[in-house]
């Protein structure tokens, strides 16, 4: 991916740049857009959980909020949480969905597409 790519949604684009990439969004096929443009494996931090894990001893387990993990592959589809992954940690592989995770560092080349696709899913419905 290249560095010059548009980013100011993120950024100070204002209404006018979001709402262009709002559309791009709403017509990109995720999967495809996403294989050439990851470079596996990569380090990301699970940013994001659906349940209660800061608030109960489920933050220890494996893959959890706020865990370090190697992304190893894109893996299926799932209806309600997205693209999932394939991660490890630990010497212990699972899935867990894409748009829970950052990339770290943020110079990664990986950082933006998990970005877009993250920021995506978040404000699809």
């Amino acid at each position: 991916m290249s560095n010059i790519e548009d980013h100011s949604w993120d950024a100070h684009g204002g209404d006018e740049a979001w709402e262009r990439k709002m559309d791009e969004w709403a017509e990109r096929n995720w999967p495809q857009w996403l294989t050439p443009r990851l470079a596996f494996p990569f380090t990301a931090k699970r940013d994001d959980d659906d349940d209660d894990a800061y608030f109960s001893d489920a933050v220890k387990a494996r893959f959890r909020l706020g865990h370090k993990l190697e992304v190893l592959s894109l893996a299926e589809e799932d209806v309600d949480k997205g693209i999932m992954v394939e991660v490890r940690e630990k010497n212990q592989t699972g899935f867990v969905p894409l748009a829970d995770l950052k990339v770290i560092p943020k110079t990664d080349r990986n950082f933006w597409p998990v970005r877009e696709y993250a920021v995506w899913i978040a404000n699809r419905w």
